[in-house]
């Protein structure tokens, strides 16, 4: 994609009425919970900063930390991998499968990252994402619109459309609560026919091995309870070195969510225990351009990120074109999504997105960690483009 498709892209998302009134919708919705989240929480703020302070601190033993982490995984009873490509990680997640037909798949962006899904479909697998909004993603499509709010691109409309097909029954497109029962039935079955269950985490505690897991839905609690073997896909820079550690972001997350407390948190320590859960787990810790951009002057801060989506509520631009900023083939979105494309993905197409940033700085402001965007995309700009002066 040039310079010129990148405009056209992006062009033709601000065109989008019905985008523009979802953002909005989403947006006014998302500081209205945040205001009222802080007001009840007064030392969020200062929970934040201790938070950033131990990932700064993480950053600098990220491998060590991770090694740490394998080994109280198989303390635990489960198996350890550290893959640090997407073609390793894919690799490993193809034994762990081996026969195995059906796969479940609590919402990952570390799986979307490595392009899971469409890598195991290609195998002759059957997967299937368990959080509604992905789900609808996944056969709608054309990608995620936010790390949150996966779905808001896509009206009731649309939605009973694809329902009255891919289900085979009438679906009443203003009966929401009807068709999220219609789903739910189609993934229980699902849940039991399943060989996999495969997540992500939202923070993961070195010293005990747990990954943390945070959900709305009971999707993941289903999806990694459920089948034999459970894949948990761990972004190096997720690990931490205490549960109390853990503990905290997984605080610091939901609230920056906008939430003043999810309905689910899971720690996953092991494999089953008394005769509950999977019988196996497999830990896939995932470096992927991580462990080189933690040594980076400028691209380190992006690691910090907790992904809760804060920043893309905020930015002026997100709010014109939506997740379409970063590209169709890029799994992140916006500001720090093209951050991330750059540092795990294409570089090129980083660079050229990056340009979309206004560099008005309001990120920063709603970000927990306080991570300075504008002065990365400035750099990856630099980096990308010998600018001359006349």
């Amino acid at each position: 994609m040039n310079l010129r498709e990148v405009s056209s892209l992006l062009m033709e998302a601000s065109s989008n009425s019905f985008l523009r009134t979802s953002l909005d919708r989403a947006n006014l919705s998302y500081w209205e919970l945040r205001k009222s989240v802080f007001s009840k929480y007064p030392y969020l703020k200062d929970l934040a900063d201790k938070v950033r302070e131990v990932k700064e601190s993480s950053l600098e033993r990220m491998e060590e930390l991770t090694h740490i982490a394998m080994e109280s995984v198989e303390r635990n009873g489960g198996f350890a991998y550290l893959a640090r490509t997407p073609d390793e990680a894919r690799r490993i997640v193809d034994e762990i499968v081996g026969d195995g037909k059906v796969i479940v798949k609590g919402k990952s962006i570390t799986s979307e990252e490595l392009g899971l899904r469409e890598h195991l479909a290609s195998r002759g697998k059957e997967v299937y994402e368990t959080d509604l909004g992905e789900f609808l993603v996944q056969f709608i499509g054309p990608k995620s619109m936010h790390f949150i709010s996966v779905s808001i691109h896509l009206t009731r409309e649309r939605v009973a459309e694809f329902l009255r097909g891919f289900m085979g029954e009438e679906v009443d497109k203003d009966d929401i609560e009807g068709m999220v029962s219609l789903v739910r039935k189609f993934l229980r079955r699902k849940y039991f026919e399943a060989d996999i269950g495969m997540s992500g985490v939202n923070a993961f505690a070195a010293d005990e091995g747990c990954g943390f897991i945070i959900e709305n839905e009971s999707n993941v609690r289903l999806s990694i309870s459920l089948p034999r073997k459970h894949i948990m896909l761990v972004g190096m820079e997720k690990v931490l070195p205490t549960m109390l550690d853990a503990w905290r972001a997984v605080e610091v997350i939901t609230r920056y969510n906008g939430y003043k407390v999810s309905s689910y948190v899971n720690i996953v320590r092991g494999p089953q225990k008394d005769g509950f859960g999977p019988r196996e787990l497999h830990v896939i810790f995932l470096d992927n351009g991580r462990v080189e951009s933690s040594r980076d002057p400028v691209l380190k801060e992006a690691l910090l990120c907790l992904r809760c989506g804060a920043c893309q509520y905020l930015c002026p631009v997100f709010w014109i074109v939506g997740g379409y900023w970063g590209g169709l083939k890029s799994v992140y979105s916006g500001g720090i999504g093209v951050i991330w494309e750059y540092i795990t993905g294409s570089k090129e197409e980083a660079t050229k997105h990056s340009f979309a940033c206004l560099l008005c700085g309001r990120c920063k402001e709603a970000c927990p960690m306080r991570i300075d965007q504008q002065k990365i995309l400035r750099e990856i700009r630099r980096r990308g483009y010998s600018i001359k002066a006349p």
